[in-house]
């Protein structure tokens, strides 16, 4: 729909980093701009979260964020706090978010649709403390990748630093889990999702078919008594026998389904990563959700949506 204008006020944030440049390889700003959105730019001297809050405070009606999860998320919760609608331009490089709302990842321009004709939808959104998240919150290797000098530059790299500790068994989360079978105490990985993961089928792993069950999805890997040859490949085994059904208790990975849950430990903090983004947290974490805090406008062709007999069986995802 290039060169229709939208009918509201609405300025999207973008951060020309995410994706290695995607919203200039796409033309985003360009293409916004057609339709009469502002875009404007994080830098050093703006973040996503101050730039939303200041269009706001100036007249938005429609925020929009043109990023990864982590932009997006800083934009989401200035948009939920303020009842405004949100606008998601899938230019990161993975795009969690935008890829479960069933947008064209290899069009991120297409997103742009929504402010035309946008069909408004209420979604959850993950909560901690102050920040809201709309992907995940991880502990554990991934987290530790996060912190790792160059680690946007060369992510295989990075998780090659961070990895042998944790397949040596030498590394783990500093921090205990309150589970429905009892609290596993140092994971080597701990995963809480805005709603549940798909992990029944290989093709859908990791997805989410709804964003709307007020539920927050958590993975939690044992540390093992033996440190496994490969955590990536332990971790994928230990998710097949918790798919066929072995009992909770006796499982390497843990996976559950609740409105709240909370880490706690002896340490003061613990190195984190919410959205992709390092942060570090102090301890207890407890992190909730807010059941359709977030209203996203949805262009009215999303070729992302997964088919109707994949969606049927997204019970199977947790337990």
């Amino acid at each position: 729909m290039a060169g229709t204008r939208t009918r509201f006020r609405v300025v999207i944030v973008a951060n020309p980093r995410s994706g290695g440049g995607k919203t200039a390889r796409y033309g985003l700003v360009q293409r916004a701009e057609d339709m009469e959105a502002q875009v404007w730019t994080t830098s050093a001297e703006g973040d996503a979260t101050s730039l939303a809050r200041t269009a706001v405070e100036e007249g938005a009606q429609v925020l929009g964020a043109a990023g990864g999860d982590g932009t997006v998320s800083a934009v989401a919760g200035v948009a939920a706090d303020t009842d405004r609608s949100l606008v998601v331009v899938p230019a990161g490089t993975r795009n969690h978010f935008a890829r479960d709302l069933g947008l064209d990842l290899r069009d991120p321009g297409r997103a742009l649709d929504a402010l035309v004709d946008g069909e408004p939808a209420q979604v959850d959104l993950g909560v901690l403390g102050p920040r809201v998240f709309v992907n995940n919150v991880s502990f554990g290797m991934y987290a530790d990748a996060l912190l790792e000098p160059g680690y946007r530059e060369d992510k295989p790299r990075a998780f090659a630093a961070v990895a042998p500790d944790y397949v040596k068994g030498k590394q783990w989360v500093e921090a205990r889990v309150d589970t429905p079978w009892g609290t596993v105490e140092f994971p080597q990985v701990v995963l809480i999702s805005n709603n549940p993961y798909h992990l029944a089928t290989p093709r859908w792993l990791g997805r989410r078919f709804s964003l709307t069950t007020g539920q927050l999805g958590a993975l939690v890997l044992k540390r093992p008594a033996q440190a496994p040859p490969d955590l990536l490949r332990h971790l994928r085994g230990e998710l097949r026998q918790h798919k066929r059904g072995a009992g909770p208790a006796d499982e390497g990975a843990v996976t559950w389904s609740a409105p709240g849950i909370t880490l706690h430990g002896d340490v003061q903090c613990l190195d984190a990563g919410i959205d992709g983004e390092a942060v570090r947290l102090p301890l207890p974490v407890l992190c909730g959700i807010r059941p359709g805090a977030l209203r996203v406008l949805l262009p009215k062709d999303r070729p992302g949506i997964p088919p109707e007999r994949a969606v049927r069986h997204r019970t199977e995802a947790f337990g």
